[in-house]
This record gives C-alpha cells, structure tokens and sequence, in this order.
C-alpha cells in the first residue's frame, strides 16, 4: 500500500513541515553577511557550498556559447518549441488597459508598465530545472522587462549547459552564478556586481524559501513557494496507470512533495476496487522508474480519500487548495465547475501534469500550500505593473467638484475641499 487509503478527513488534508528552526537564524546571517561584504561574500559561499571558485560571478559569453555546444540538438529542439507555445500563451494574457469616461469630463485609465529589473531564482539541486527558466523568462520578456537577472548555483564553477542554453534562448539579460540564500540577498539589495531588483521569482529550497520571506519586506516576491503538490481525481473510467503515472510524477520532484488521489464512487466497494488499481500501477511503474529516494518518503505522507457525491469532491478540492489539480473522470467539465482553488487544472484522460510543467504553454509556477485558495500562478501580470491616470476638463471638475468638497469635508479634510474650490473660483 503506497497511498494510504482512508474515509474523507479534512484533518489530513495538511502539508508536510520539516519544522527546522534553525534556519531562519541561518539564513538572517547570509542576508546580514551579504549586505555588508557584497561580492565577496557571494565568492565564499560559492566554495563553501558549491565548491566553486568563481573568477567571475556571471556567466560569461564563452561559458555561454561553449555551453550550448553541449546541449544535444534534440533537447535544443525541445526547448525552443515549449518556448513557443509558453511566448503565445502568454502574450495572449497581456493586457491593454482600461479607458473610461466615468461622466462628462472625467476620464480615467490605467497605464500598464513592466517592472523594470526582475530577478529570477532557479534551483540547481537534484535536478537542472531548465523549464523553469522558461517558465520565468519567457513572460518577463512578453512584459517588456528592461533587466533580467538569473541566479543559479554553479557547480565546481560550472552552471548546467541547458539552464544556460535556455536562459539564452529566453533572453535572460544576465546569470549569476550563486545560489542559495545569498543568492536571494544580492537580487533583494544588490552588490557591487549585481544589479539590484525591484521583484523576486522562482522556487528553491528552504534556505531559499526562508530568504524570500526575509527580503519580502524591502522587495516584492512572486510567492512563497513550498513543498511541490498533486491532486489527482478518478472514477471507474479513469486509467489507473495514467493516474498513477501523474502521482509519481509530482512524488519524484522530492521527499516533502505530497500526492493526494480522489476516488469519486457510488459506493465504498467501488471505490476500494479503483484505489487498488491504482496502487497496484503505482507498485508497478516503481520497479522500472528511479528516484525512489524522494518518491516513497512523498508518497509515505499521501493519502487517497472516497468521495461519493460531486459536491463533496469539489469540498475536498477547494479545501485542499491543489497546486495541481488533475481531473480524469467521465465527466471533468461538471467537476471544474465548482473548483474555485487549484493553481492549475488539467482536464481529461489525455493531459498529464507534465504538461503544463514543460510545453503546453502555461506556467508551471503556481502556488502551493493551500495559497490557491488567494493567489494565481505566474503570468505577465506578475511582471506587470498598472498605474491609474485620471484627467478631468474644466466642465468635469464643476459637475464633480461640489461632490468632492462634500465628501473631504465630511472627514475633516479641508485641504482636500481647498484643492477643489481654488480650482473653480472665478479670483
């Protein structure tokens, strides 16, 4: 029994907590170090941590051009057509701006302008997530950002070919080659190298994730992003291999990750029929996949809950929050209707999570732990910024004057008032 099987509790339907106290400390003193030594903090962290001894902290243009002499053309191909699809998508979400005459003589609008300098955070522990530059540069570059800067670690001074081969693709402006906490403190209050930067993205890991939380105060972050999470939905239609398939699928991304599975039944031998099946799948694709070091430890605090009703499925999935929320039923159209919290749904027996994780088109940064239920994913709206204008004619300010005045003086404003009638006196 890899998930374990249970009658619906709302109780379980919590994140697991490495509860380590001792790294807010840890990461208050890089942040502090950082801002007092700069740079040269920046190169004691890269060989104590990543043994690298950096000459320089960005990547330069030969380490860039040799590295994509290394990524196959295969995987070249790839990531330029997953660019593409992410580019269309979301140039489709930007927005033009409002333009209203709210009454005769005053006009208001909103003009949209890019966040000027970003900064991007991509992990590079177990895995290279080059999607994720994509994912990150791609609608910062659809916003018009005028500098991107991407953080990344180095290892023994050398960052991963693709993460370079996609940062260039993506038109990042520059990589930095640190990673970590310190990392997060030279985009939040710069260097004498680094660029500081007006918002933060990207997940990490809780030294990361802590750090974000810390800068959050002085610089806007995109989230705090934690442990990575799947809500699968099936029934008696639903191939137990595909879902299975989804579950492991977000279970190998680490040990804290969480897969939960719904089995929508007409009744409790019905739905123990279909857990089983999936479980016995999941047994299955264990023996011929690796990374069973992160996907047991997931799968160990996962659960699968019986529903027998479309509302209290849609209960379950809007308390739980998913990031990702995958519905595979006979009739998912009638399950979306009622989700209000997900990050990002995937609907139907023939989108799988990974989908959305590389190619699609939509973004694969979402929010996690519950944060669904207040907050949306990354899109050009994150690196966008709307600044309200309003102009009013002389005609305007006499009709909506007398209204002003009334109003600022009902506070006890008269300075307000004042602005107004020294506008419309005739002395």
């Amino acid at each position: 029994m890899y998930l374990k099987f249970t009658d619906y509790d709302k109780t379980l339907l919590r994140r697991p907590n490495d509860g380590n106290v001792e790294i807010e400390e840890s990461v208050r003193k890089i942040i502090e170090d950082v801002k007092a030594r700069g740079d040269s903090a920046l190169r004691d962290y890269a060989l104590r941590f990543d043994n690298s001894n950096l000459d320089s902290l960005f990547a330069t243009d030969d380490e860039i051009e040799e590295a994509c002499g290394l990524v196959p053309e295969n995987l070249k191909a790839a990531i330029r057509h997953a660019a593409v699809n992410i580019r269309r998508f979301h140039e489709s979400e930007m927005p033009e701006g409002e333009d209203v005459e709210t009454e005769k003589g005053v006009r208001c609008w909103r003009k949209i302008v890019p966040i000027s300098r970003v900064g991007l955070y991509i992990p590079g522990g177990t895995a290279p997530l080059f999607s994720t530059v994509l994912m990150l540069s791609v609608p910062a570059r659809v916003a018009g950002c005028r500098s991107i800067t991407l953080a990344t670690p180095a290892r023994n001074g050398k960052v991963s070919p693709v993460i370079l081969y996609a940062a260039k693709e993506a038109g990042v402006s520059r990589v930095l080659k640190v990673g970590g906490a310190q990392a997060i403190a030279a985009l939040a209050y710069g260097t004498e190298s680094v660029e500081r930067c007006d918002k933060i993205f990207g997940p990490g890991n809780s030294y990361v994730t802590e750090a974000k939380r810390q800068i959050s105060s002085v610089v806007a972050i995109d989230m705090l992003a934690g442990p990575s999470e799947v809500m699968v939905v099936v029934d008696r239609t639903s191939s137990a291999t595909a879902a299975a398939a989804d579950l492991l699928s977000q279970a190998e991304h680490g040990k804290d990750s969480q897969a939960m599975l719904l089995v929508r039944a007409g009744n409790p031998e019905e739905a123990e029929c279909i857990y089983r099946n999936v479980d016995e799948a999941i047994g299955k694709e264990l023996e011929r996949i690796g990374r069973h070091e992160y996907m047991l430890p997931s799968l160990s605090h996962s659960y699968a809950f019986p529903l027998y009703s479309d509302e209290a499925l849609v209960d379950a999935v809007n308390e739980y929050a998913p990031e990702h929320l995958i519905i595979s039923t006979e009739n998912p159209d009638a399950i979306l209707r009622g989700v209000e919290n997900a990050g990002s749904v995937f609907l139907g027996s023939w989108t799988p999570e990974s989908a959305g994780d590389y190619a699609s088109g939509t973004n694969h940064t979402l929010p996690t732990s519950g944060w669904a239920r207040s907050s949306s994913g990354v899109s050009v709206d994150s690196f966008i910024k709307k600044i309200t204008v309003q102009q009013i004619t002389r005609e305007g300010l006499g009709n909506l004057g007398p209204v002003i005045q009334t109003l600022a003086e009902a506070e006890g404003l008269e300075a307000h008032s004042y602005a107004v009638k020294v506008r419309l006196s005739d002395d």
